[in-house]
């Protein structure tokens, strides 16, 4: 199979009059064209910031080649072309050996563009709260969006909207530990969003997590008020069901192209299996384990 293959003979691009024409209210009809992935640049914009495990799209598009086009956006005075939608395609096209692509060359404004992307996610794998919440958030800050025109905009109510940007109110720490601790749905994250402060936030995080608390009791939790400090006689008996997940994080520089995170989640943790951790991570590494997460050179 040759390595440039993208639309099989057979088929034809698809071309949904409604998510490119009306969605960019454009009046010139989209034109169909292949392109060099290497003219192709990506938007520094485009909300979905972790584009997932790759290697079941990148297998099927080397088996089928891209059945449906990227929509790309001419970029004034060069010859290459900005992706408006198709994140995930475009990388598992890179991944997969493709030298062209089929595109939609589309007309878009960058409100326009940032809107088809925003869109296109939501319509085909949803982003997550967080990062359909900045893409909101930059129409509101950069485009001075309202609320109402978002939700046109994305096909949302306005009250999901609002929902969304609420949810950005939550320091990256917590995010992290919502992540580790796998809380996802919205209505969990919007309570400790509205929890006030930092402590409340990692209490009501610690709490959803060691008990899984569901929506109903996530938000009993919310309600009851954050014990006092531990007594002396509480400490001196070894209780640790006030514990809050300890997140590290490591830059050997300022400038270092890698940096590590990771959560400590139990008080009981010791140096040693920490150590036992990272050189299980390093082992996996130096194995290849992780070449399939890890940039190409």
């Amino acid at each position: 199979m040759s390595s440039n293959r993208g639309l099989p003979g057979a088929h034809r691009m698809r071309h949904d009059r409604h998510f490119v024409e009306e969605l960019a209210n454009q009046s010139v009809t989209a034109i169909g064209i292949m392109l060099p992935v290497d003219r192709i640049e990506t938007n520094r914009e485009q909300p979905r910031s972790n584009l997932g495990d790759l290697r079941e799209l990148a297998d099927s598009i080397r088996r089928c080649g891209l059945l449906e086009p990227l929509v790309v956006r001419p970029i004034p005075g060069t010859p290459n072309y900005q992706l408006v939608a198709g994140e995930r395609r475009f990388h598992a096209c890179t991944e997969a050996g493709l030298t062209e692509v089929p595109c939609i060359e589309v007309s878009a404004t960058d409100q326009q563009a940032l809107e088809m992307a925003l869109v296109e996610n939501l319509q085909r794998k949803d982003l997550t709260p967080f990062e359909e919440g900045e893409g909101f958030h930059t129409l509101v800050e950069k485009y001075a969006y309202t609320h109402e025109q978002v939700a046109a905009a994305v096909g949302k109510s306005r009250t999901s909207v609002t929902e969304a940007l609420t949810l950005l109110s939550i320091p990256p720490a917590i995010r992290d530990l919502c992540r580790h601790a796998d809380i996802t749905a919205r209505s969990v994250l919007l309570l400790i969003a509205r929890a006030g402060d930092i402590p409340e936030m990692e209490r009501l995080v610690q709490e959803i997590a060691e008990h899984g608390l569901d929506r109903e009791g996530a938000r009993a939790m919310a309600r009851r008020p954050a014990p006092d400090a531990a007594s002396p006689s509480e400490a001196d008996s070894g209780d640790t069901s006030r514990f809050r997940p300890i997140q590290v994080r490591f830059r050997a520089t300022p400038d270092a192209p890698v940096h590590l995170s990771f959560s400590i989640r139990r008080p009981d943790v010791t140096r040693e299996q920490v150590i036992a951790t990272l050189e299980d991570l390093l082992d996996r590494v130096r194995k290849g384990e992780l070449d399939t997460k890890l940039p190409t050179t």
